[in-house]
């Protein structure tokens, strides 16, 4: 069993619940600068689901495990803040939006460093 592709699939599936959600239960309900940052937190939240999908397909070695756990990291701290931020309105909550940025960069940058070394 490829346990980073279960983590890939499951990430997906609730990528895409919370994309409905949003486009279902929160349309009219909260201003739509809030609607932006949770349609921004599904969107970046699928893409990742996919990255780490990606590295788990590509699983030859250690710096495609790490590309997996910065994208996992990324889709926690980033979507995860700012799905928090628009359901409680918490704003302190953004403080922690860009330490998911830099995973998903880091995870990047660890993939594109894996594809290279196998090239």
């Amino acid at each position: 069993m490829n346990g980073w592709l279960v983590v890939a699939a499951v990430n997906g599936f609730l990528a895409v619940l919370a994309g409905a959600f949003g486009a279902h239960s929160l349309t009219g309900k909260v201003d739509p600068q809030m609607m932006g940052a949770f349609s921004t937190a599904a969107l970046y939240h699928l893409f990742h689901a996919l990255a780490i999908g990606i590295a788990a397909l590509s699983m030859r070695g250690r710096a495609a495990k790490i590309a997996a756990g910065l994208f996992l990291f990324g889709i926690v701290l980033f979507c995860g803040s700012l799905y928090l931020l628009v359901l409680t309105g918490v704003r302190g909550l953004g403080i922690i939006t860009p330490f998911g940025g830099v995973g998903f960069l880091a995870g990047w940058a660890v993939l594109a460093y894996a594809g290279w070394k196998r090239a």
